[in-house]
């Protein structure tokens, strides 16, 4: 099993998901860490640069035209993962990695090897209200 941790330094969970630049991405045998991979991770400064599309400011944030591809995009990354876990997330960037089979978990740990321990014990608690 794979799960990925937002962070910007692999040691702590970033508070945003698009706006971390890497995805440390844990790999777990038989309840045991076995390999731990710092991976880029594609974000708002690598999108600023490209056509915003058919964007409108009535849109929820991350649900203008063009965001889910991005989302995507982003989550190619991480496919080989099961599990992302984060501080916070807008709506769209969760909605868009539900329909591509990775749950997201939002929570207020901080660092993520704490996170990882009450993961595994099932005792990672989600925190939706953490959405925007």
């Amino acid at each position: 099993m794979k799960i990925a941790f937002i962070t910007a330094d692999g040691e702590t969970i970033s508070k945003h998901f698009g706006r971390a630049p890497y995805f440390l991405v844990v790999t777990v045998e038989n309840g045991q860490v076995v390999d731990r991979e710092l991976r880029e991770k594609p974000g708002h400064t690598q999108f600023a640069s490209q056509d915003q599309g058919d964007y409108r400011h009535s849109e929820p944030h991350g649900f203008e035209a063009g965001f889910h591809t991005r989302h995507v995009r982003i989550a190619q990354v991480i496919a080989d993962c099961m599990v992302v876990v984060c501080a916070g997330m807008g709506v769209a960037a969760y909605e868009s990695l539900e329909m591509l089979n990775i749950r997201p978990i939002v929570t207020d740990q901080r660092m993520i090897d704490e996170a990882l321990r009450l993961y595994l014990a099932g005792q990672l608690k989600h925190r939706p209200e953490r959405l925007d």
